[in-house]
Formats: C-alpha cells, structure tokens, sequence
C-alpha cells in the first residue's frame, strides 16, 4: 500500500463509528476484518502478538510470537514443545495475546486457554515452512543454554548433513498451539484519548459485546 493509500486508510478509520450495532456479533470475524485491513495496509509484520504466559511460581512472561492460522476455534502459533513457553504452558495453559497496529491505532487483546494442536496440523503447517527454517527446528535446542554462536552453527550444518537429498520430518519436540478465546476485546484509537473499547465475552458458548471506558 503506497503511503497516500495508507493515509487514506488511517483517516477513514479514524472517523468511522465503532459501536456494538455495527461490529460483527462473532469476534473472530471481526478480528478478521481488522487483520485483513492491517495486512492490507502494508504493515510490517501484521502477524505478531504478544504472547503472556504464566511461569509455575506465578511470575508473568511475555514474548512475541506469530500468527500462523486462525479461525472460530481459535488463534494458532507454533514453536518448541521443550522451550520456556512450552513448559509455562504445560502447567498453567492460560494466556493472553496483544496485537498492536499502530499505523491504524488500533489494539485487539485475547484471553483465553492453550491446547496443542494436531499432529496432523503440525505436520502440514511444518511442510510448508523454508527447508531453512525445518532444519532451523531440528537445529535449536530452544531456551536452553549453548556455549556460543558457533555451537548452533555446527548443529545446523549437522542437521544439513543428516537431511540431505531427503524431505525433513517435523520434529517431536516441535508444534503448534491453539489459543481459545474466553475474551477479545478491540480497541480503536480516537482524538482526545476517548477511545472506543469493545469487548467480547464468552458464556455457554455465546459471544456478548460490552462498551468498556477508554
């Protein structure tokens, strides 16, 4: 999207009304309506969210990570199973996810539970990948401590070696989770900091939509 395009964007975003009668009554297809808008727009990276687990000791811990799939289920990433993520999420599976567009001032907040998805999944997301990134996978012991730069280097080149001529499996250790939403609230950004704050609560598997203050 070329920078008077994007200009455009942003002022009629900045003037449209953003209410519980004109949103979508399911929030993923309002996230979806967003989502597209910020991939539209050129941002970089639109995917990115932060992830914020919870350690076992009750610590909060906070990363950013991709977003790979979404749909009524929920919003998918992938990573280690053995990284620190993964361990914080083997015991305590909740989580919240923030996504930040800040070019379109806009801001969508997901709470929710974690389960991994399924092998299957897994493996058809990892076939997709850049041969670069697979042996990247096998490569890196994730969150655990090497002796330096040039240790993750030899693994690569081991992992190279060992895949070479032949397709590369998706590892054990390696997968992706779902984050089922509970809530999702979106916020959009307006002048004199009254912003507009919708969110979205799950009950018995109904979505109902709440005006929150800015």
């Amino acid at each position: 999207m070329t920078k008077k395009k994007l200009e455009l964007l942003q002022q009629e975003i900045s003037t449209a009304p953003f209410g519980k009668s004109i949103v979508h009554s399911n929030p993923i297809a309002q996230f979806a309506i967003w989502y597209d808008q910020a991939v539209q727009s050129g941002l970089l990276e639109p995917g990115a969210m932060t992830l914020a687990t919870v350690a076992p000791d009750e610590s909060p811990s906070a990363r950013i990570v991709l977003l790979k799939a979404f749909d009524d289920r929920g919003f998918v990433f992938y990573t280690n199973y053995n990284s620190v993520k993964a361990r914080h999420l083997a015991v305590k599976p909740n989580v919240s996810l923030v996504f930040l567009w800040l070019a379109l001032q806009r801001q969508v907040r997901i709470e929710g539970r974690t389960e991994k998805v399924t092998g299957s999944e897994s493996d058809e997301y990892f076939s997709t990948r850049p041969r670069s990134s697979q042996l990247g996978a096998w490569a890196s012991p994730q969150s655990q401590e090497i002796p330096g730069r040039q240790n993750l280097d030899d693994r690569y080149l081991t992992m190279e070696k060992e895949f070479q001529g032949k397709e590369i499996p998706r590892p054990e250790f390696w997968g992706g989770y779902r984050v089922i939403p509970e809530t999702i609230e979106f916020w959009q950004g307006r002048d004199g900091r009254l912003h507009d704050r919708l969110i979205y609560l799950k009950c018995e598997g109904q979505w109902t939509i709440k005006r929150l203050a800015p």
